[in-house]
């Protein structure tokens, strides 16, 4: 269980470019490889029968030598024990090749389940976080996350923690061996493998530094990417080319200058490490052969074979050396992807501690609301008082109203200042302003996508703070400017609106936005397969089916964000009917730079700097000649 000062450490830590706590973030690595302890103590297990065969086989080889043939070219044994050795060598390595394959298969199937674990945590708490996350963070950088940082850890947990356990305890078995064999050679590879270990440590320090920044670097070069592809038709109406071709340049400049000082510190060691080792087994044969000569240290020249044995072993012994300099990159480039994975999940969730409602209804007897166990098309908000536990019952209807609302996105700068207004269930309100006004602000307030400073927003008489944010929004729909459109057919996408809608529901709601005629002409209608966010249909027809989206939902209250925008004049008449429709019977809060498309609202609001400063239907803004008639008449134009 991690603690709340853990937790807030790594709140916002979504942007660092480099881990700040190396060690929490193996703590939490190691939360998910316990569940598999079982698996880890196995591979263990067969590391160290690799490690050891490997060793016991080259121990062997002084055996083979001092014991078998030597002696057989000296006459004094024949071939048969020899064979019988060599079965034995290669026993011993069989057994080593054997554990290598289990050990190996075993971590895989170790990290492609924590992988699955981390990336199923990863996605489910996006789930829960708040808009203002997705609003400060680059979808190609989460983007990045999922699938660089991920693969990093795959590749520590696949090959580099097997490696390091391998090479740990390939070093403690050959140093003993070694002792064993010539405690006074081994005294001097000891000092050559300090001057190594400092090596590994002054390259590694810099290395780790580089590797940081260079998973920075790819994960803002990913993000502008992804923005640059998703902006394309932008691009090239504005003859932008040569723009974001030089801003790519400077981002893939900086990956490139990154990657080449991560690398070549990484390709720095490799040589480094390898020309030491070369060295260290020249220099430990020549005072190998000089102490066998002279009789020292136990070395003699009927000890051949102790001395061949001992210089495959120096050889050994520089290998995981190698190895683990070698992981050390990727462990670096992991923990930096970790931290950055950790931080999304550790991210605050979005907070709700609303406990009224939305449910089933229907009268009684005597006509009062109770809660029903089936469907009946009437809902209700269930208010169970905390100070007696008492529960009513409020019907449905739409009824919302500000009171005195002031918000800021950030605390330093307010957008709405103490806003009052009131929409009655079944009216149509309209909001009218420049950009940046707060129209599509008090929108996201309505859905709670953000929270107020002060003020209260009141939803059928209930304050929307003690309504559960998922009931609340079930009873809202909302059609936005930007649709989206999920990878299916177009029943499904039309369904998303009410996921358990019959297809004859579908089907309604279709004809009510206008949109059945048009599909029922595509290739195979309704199940006609959508791509790459409707890129086969026109932008008018994708705003259809977003309509169409919000019809099947059938919610008392509507919210339509500049819903027809996208839509050219011709198609929007084809839709009015259908619209009103679709709005009747419903409160309706409409944002629309088309002021022909709010004329008939029963209230329109004009927004200037977070203020109303006028309010009233279209005749009586008319009659007043203010900043409505002047927008209207094209005195002046919405900016």
């Amino acid at each position: 269980m991690k603690s709340n000062s853990n937790m807030k450490a790594n709140q916002g830590k979504f942007k660092r470019n480099r881990p700040q706590n190396i060690r929490y973030t193996i703590a939490r690595l190691w939360h998910y490889l316990k569940a598999y302890k079982f698996r880890l103590a196995l591979v263990v297990l067969f590391v160290l029968l690799s490690c050891l065969a490997n060793v016991a086989g080259v121990y062997f080889l002084k055996i083979l030598i001092d014991d078998f043939i030597k002696p057989i070219t000296d006459g004094q044994k024949t071939w048969a024990p020899f064979i019988n050795a060599m079965i034995s060598m290669a026993t011993i390595y069989a057994i080593g090749i054997i554990s290598t394959y289990m050990y190996n298969r075993l971590m895989m199937s170790v990290s492609l389940n924590v992988l699955n674990n981390i990336r199923k945590d990863m996605f489910v708490n996006m789930q829960d976080l708040p808009i203002s996350f997705f609003d400060k963070n680059p979808h190609g950088e989460i983007m990045s996350t999922f699938n660089n940082d991920v693969d990093a850890i795959r590749e520590m947990l696949s090959q580099g923690i097997p490696q390091i356990i391998n090479s740990l305890i390939t070093i403690v078995a050959v140093f003993t061996a070694m002792m064993i064999l010539s405690w006074i050679l081994t005294l001097f590879v000891i000092v050559m493998l300090a001057i190594m270990i400092t090596l590994v440590k002054i390259i590694g320090s810099r290395s780790r530094k580089y590797f940081q920044k260079q998973q920075a670097a790819i994960s803002k070069t990913n993000g502008y990417i992804e923005e640059m592809i998703e902006g394309q038709k932008v691009v090239k109406v504005f003859c932008r080319e040569e723009r974001i071709l030089t801003d790519f340049e400077s981002y893939n400049d900086h990956l490139r200058h990154s990657s080449y000082l991560a690398n070549s510190y990484a390709i720095m060691l490799f040589p480094i490490m390898g020309n030491l080792s070369y060295l260290l087994y020249v220099i430990t044969a020549i005072i190998g052969a000089y102490m066998a000569i002279h009789h020292l240290g136990g070395l003699t020249p009927e000890h051949i074979g102790t001395l061949a044995s001992f210089l495959q072993f120096t050889r050994s012994f520089g290998q995981p050396i190698n190895q683990l300099s070698q992981q050390f990159n990727s462990i670096f480039m992991a923990l930096a992807g970790a931290e950055r994975v950790f931080a999304i999940i550790d991210e605050q969730k979005e907070i709700d501690e609303g406990y009224v409602m939305l449910v089933n209804a229907k009268k009684d007897a005597n006509g009062q609301l109770i809660e029903s166990d089936t469907r009946t098309g009437m809902w209700a908000w269930k208010h169970t008082h905390k100070e007696d536990g008492r529960v009513d019952y409020v019907e449905l209807k739409g009824d919302v109203v500000f009171e005195d609302v002031t918000f800021g996105y950030v605390p330093e700068k307010i957008i709405l200042k103490d806003l009052n207004l009131y929409a009655r269930p079944g009216q149509k309100i309209a909001f009218v302003g420049s950009t940046g006004a707060g129209k599509t602000t008090i929108t996201n307030l309505i859905n709670r996508f953000y929270e107020i400073q002060s003020g209260k927003i009141r939803y059928d008489g209930i304050n929307v703070s003690k309504i559960k944010k998922d009931d609340l929004r079930k009873s809202l729909a909302m059609v936005l400017q930007d649709t989206h459109l999920f990878t299916g057919t177009v029943r499904e996408n039309i369904r998303y609106g009410k996921l358990d809608a019959t297809d004859s529901e579908v089907e309604e709601a279709a004809k009510i936005a206008n949109a059945h005629d048009f599909i029922m002409k595509l290739p195979q209608g309704y199940d006609t397969v959508l791509t790459s966010d409707g890129a086969n249909l026109s932008q008018g027809q994708r705003q259809l089916l977003s309509i169409a989206r919000a019809a099947v939902a059938n919610p008392p209250v509507l919210i339509l964000d500049e819903a027809t925008s996208s839509i050219d004049t011709r198609t929007e008449a084809l839709i009015e009917q259908g619209m009103d429709k679709l709005m009747h019977g419903r409160t309706v809060f409409v944002i629309a730079h088309r002021l022909s498309t709010v004329r008939n609202a029963d209230a329109i609001m004009v927004l200037e700097n977070g203020v109303i400063i006028e309010r009233g239907n279209h005749e009586s803004l008319i009659a007043q000649k203010g900043k409505y008639y002047q927008l209207y008449t094209g005195v002046t134009e919405l900016d």
